[in-house]
């Protein structure tokens, strides 16, 4: 004999709800955190994708934060030597001047001016480290203080950077060899101020041992600036070869968020309707819930 309740129905019922309730909790959960999945393994097939997008992603992170750094190490060398080539350039043309009219009047000044400018460029800082001091941390990669030390300190002695030059990985098995040594800079331009402080002090009329010395100078500055130019022009090549890394690894880094954001971003527009049809659908179970409660064979049995 089959049985007639309404017990078994009510519990189909309840598990409907349930189950429209786990529905409705999924969906708010993903318009909530903006992902298709609350973790990893529920992405499925996609999960080693996922994950190995991620690891490209961080090593790509870190790499482009390395170029931006070195990038910005470069741009501030290129600073400190267009300051050295601009002084030392500009007396240049005094010297020239003074020899050619005879007149060197303000030409001590400018010797005194372009040599500060000199030894604050090679000793200049990136974030309290010396910037041309090679490997070395501590002390003045270039040591004379006044023009007057120049005249009876030799260059090995006034040079005390150590010539090593640093290395970065910019990109997956790119690793650029950067940095500029005081020695490598100025070791030419040194021999020029050193011609200039062992002539003394120059006067308005500069006599002709003082003549003889500015045109040797004149020389040994335009060697000097060759020098410092090729040195600029090697900085300059790092510049761009490490912007262009740069690029690459933005669009690479970019490539690899759209794979990520395509796997684990929910749809939000779809969320949305998802979420308004199953709650639209608990609704609705809840109102036959309630109606079947109601439901009883004592109403119909006469």
């Amino acid at each position: 004999m089959t049985r007639v309740a309404t017990i078994p129905l009510q519990r189909t019922m309840s598990s409907a709800i349930q189950r429209s309730q786990e529905a409705l909790a999924t969906t708010q959960q993903r318009l909530s955190t903006g992902k298709k999945a609350a973790d990893f393994a529920d992405l499925g097939t996609e999960t080693v994708r996922n994950l190995s997008a991620h690891s490209l992603l961080a090593r790509q992170d870190a790499q482009s934060t390395v170029s931006k750094r070195v990038g910005t190490t470069l741009s501030i060398y290129q600073g400190h030597l267009e300051s050295m080539e601009k002084a030392v350039g500009d007396l240049k043309t005094d010297i020239l001047n003074a020899i050619g009219t005879g007149d060197a009047a303000g030409l001590q000044e400018a010797i005194e001016t372009a040599f500060s400018q000199y030894r604050t460029s090679l000793n200049g800082s990136e974030g309290g480290a010396p910037l041309f001091a090679g490997s070395q941390t501590e002390g003045k990669p270039f040591t004379p203080d006044t023009l007057a030390d120049v005249a009876t300190t030799s260059a090995a002695d006034a040079f005390k950077d150590d010539g090593v030059r640093s290395s970065a990985r910019v990109a997956d098995g790119v690793d650029v060899t950067y940095g500029i040594t005081a020695s490598a800079v100025g070791k030419d331009l040194y021999t020029a101020f050193q011609t200039l402080a062992q002539a003394g002090t120059i006067g308005a009329k500069p006599t002709t041992a003082q003549l003889a010395a500015l045109k040797q100078a004149v020389n040994e500055l335009g060697t000097g600036i060759d020098s410092l130019r090729v040195v600029n022009a090697d900085n300059g090549r790092k510049q761009n070869q490490v912007e262009t890394l740069a690029t690459r690894g933005d669009e690479r880094s970019l490539l690899l968020q759209g794979v990520i954001e395509t796997n684990e971003d929910a749809d939000l527009g779809q969320v949305a309707m998802d979420l308004a049809q199953q709650k639209t659908m608990l609704q609705a179970s809840y109102s036959v819930f309630s109606q079947l409660s109601d439901l009883s064979l004592v109403s119909y049995i006469r």
